[in-house]
C-alpha cells in the first residue's frame, strides 16, 4: 500500500487548527472520555501510546476502510503504522513543539509486538489503566467513525496545555553582562544536584554538554569541519539506543567524538564495556564516559585494563571523567562563555522531556544569580566583599587576598589598592 505522507501532515495539521478549543465536542461517552483522561494525563511518562493513537487516528481518518488495529504490514489487511509515525507523524509533532519520540512510538517494546491492537492484545503496556484506556479508545474509533476526529481533538488538545503548560521564560544575559567560568560552573551544579520530585533531571548536564559542543564546533581546530548529531530521546537504555552516546560528533561522515553522561550514577564495568561495544560499531576516535559519582572502586582495575586493551586493538581514547571538571574544562577552551551558558538556557527552554520543575529551578537560579554583581566591573560574581584598602565594594574574584592579616582574617585589596 502506498502512503501519502503529504495527506497524512496536512490532515494532522488541519485537526490541530482545531483542537485549540474542544468546547464543542459532545458525542463521546463520559466513559470513553475518562479513557481518553488516563492516557492524556500520563502523555509525558506515555508519549509511546499518545504517538500510537495520534498516528492511528490520522490514518483512519484519511483511510476509513482500513481495520486500524492491523498496524504492522505483515499482517493479513494491515499497513504499516510505523512508517506513517516515522516518516510523518512524529517529526510534525516536533515541528509543532508538542511532545513526541525520538524516532517512533513502535519503538516502544510493549506497542511494537506482532499482534493486533484488539482488545485481548498481548502486549504489556505499563501504567495504571493505561492498557485498558489505550485497547478501548482504539476500539471506539475503528467501530465508530463519527468519534474519531474529535476524540483526536481532545488529545492534541491536552498536548497544545501541556506544551503551554510547560513553556518557561527564562531571561538570558545581554550584550552589558558579564559571567565567569566559576559562576557558571556553580549555576549548573546547583541545576543538576537538586532533587527534584520526578524524572527527567539527567538530560541536563547532556543539554549543557550540547551547548558547550556547539561553541567547540565553532572555535576549536580538533573539531573544524565537524557538525553535531541532533539530541535523541534520553529514556533509551545504552545498550539498544541506536546512537553513539547521548553526544555525537560527526566529522566526514561518521561519529568522531561520542559523550555518554551519566548523573547520579557511579561508572561501573558494564558501562565501560557497553561503550567499547560501540566504539567498534561506530568506529570513534575518542569517547568519554562521564559522571559525577566518579568510577566504582571494586571496577576500577578492570576499566583500567578495557582502556588500554580499546586503545591498543581499535586506538580510540576511552576517557573516563567527571560531569563538571570536564566542562569547567571545556569553558577556559572557548572565548565566550556567555554565549554557553545562553545556549543551555535556550535548550532547557524548548526541551520536551524536561518537566516544569527543572525550567523553573534554572530560571530561579539565573534571577537569584543576576542580584550579584561586582559594583566596578559588573562581571557577575559568586560573592562580593570590600576592598581593605580604599573600603569599596568588589565581587570576590575581583579582590586580591594578601598575606597580611587582622582581626577579621586576610586582607583583601583591589586591583588600584593592590598596585599602590
Amino acid at each position: 500500500m502506498s502512503i501519502n505522507i503529504t495527506s497524512h501532515k496536512e490532515k494532522l495539521l488541519e485537526v490541530y487548527r482545531n483542537s485549540f478549543d474542544v468546547s464543542d465536542i459532545s458525542n463521546i461517552s463520559d466513559e470513553m472520555m475518562n479513557f481518553l483522561k488516563i492516557i492524556t494525563d500520563n502523555i509525558d511518562r506515555n508519549k509511546g501510546v499518545y504517538t500510537v493513537l495520534i498516528t492511528l487516528i490520522v490514518h483512519k481518518l484519511l483511510e476509513p476502510a482500513q481495520d486500524i488495529r492491523l498496524h504492522q504490514s505483515k499482517m493479513e489487511n494491515g499497513f504499516s503504522a510505523r512508517t506513517i509515525d516515522t516518516k510523518f507523524i512524529t517529526p510534525t509533532l516536533k515541528e509543532l513543539g508538542l511532545p513526541s519520540m525520538a524516532e517512533s512510538g513502535w519503538l516502544t517494546r510493549s506497542l511494537e509486538q506482532p499482534y493486533p491492537y484488539t482488545l485481548d492484545y498481548k502486549g504489556e503496556i505499563s501504567g495504571e489503566g493505561m492498557k485498558e484506556a489505550f485497547l478501548k479508545v482504539i476500539d471506539a474509533f475503528q467501530n465508530d467513525p463519527t468519534i474519531t476526529e474529535n476524540m483526536l481533538r481532545i488529545i492534541l488538545n491536552k498536548a497544545i496545555l501541556f506544551k503551554e503548560n510547560n513553556l518557561i521564560e527564562i531571561r538570558k544575559l545581554d550584550n552589558a553582562e558579564e559571567i565567569s567560568i566559576r559562576v557558571i560552573i556553580d549555576l549548573l551544579k546547583k541545576h543538576f544536584t537538586e532533587k527534584y520530585d520526578t524524572w527527567g533531571g539527567s538530560k541536563l548536564p547532556v543539554l549543557a554538554f550540547y551547548a558547550i559542543y556547539k561553541s567547540l564546533i565553532l572555535e576549536v581546530d580538533r573539531y573544524e569541519n565537524c557538525r553535531l548529531e541532533p539530541l535523541g530521546s534520553h529514556t533509551a537504555s545504552d545498550r539498544t539506543s541506536k546512537s553513539a552516546g547521548d553526544i555525537q560528533v560527526i566529522k566526514n561522515s561518521r561519529v568522531f567524538e561520542a559523550v555518554e553522561i551519566k548523573l547520579d550514577r557511579p561508572i561501573d564495568i558494564n558501562m565501560a564495556r557497553i561503550a567499547c561495544e560501540k566504539i567498534m560499531r561506530f568506529n570513534s576516535e575518542r569517547y568519554y564516559i562521564l559522571s559525577d559519582k566518579g568510577v566504582l572502586e571494586k571496577d576500577q582495575s578492570e576499566i583500567n585494563e578495557l582502556i588500554s586493551k580499546i586503545k591498543e586493538k581499535h586506538g580510540c581514547q576511552l576517557i573516563i571523567n567527571g560531569i563538571l571538571p570536564t566542562l569547567n574544562y571545556y569553558l577556559r577552551l572557548i572565548s565566550n562563555p556567555k554565549r554557553f551558558f545562553n545556549e543551555y538556557i535556550e535548550l532547557v527552554e524548548d526541551d520536551t522531556e524536561l518537566k516544569t520543575i527543572h525550567k523553573n529551578k534554572l530560571k530561579s537560579l539565573v534571577e537569584e544569580m543576576k542580584k550579584i554583581k561586582c559594583p566596578q566591573c559588573l562581571k557577575l560574581v559568586s560573592e562580593t566583599d570590600n576592598c581593605d584598602g580604599c573600603d569599596k565594594t568588589f565581587g570576590v574574584e575581583c579582590l586580591t587576598y594578601r598575606g597580611e592579616k587582622d582581626s577579621e582574617g586576610e586582607l583583601a585589596f583591589c586591583g588600584k589598592c593592590e598596585k599602590e
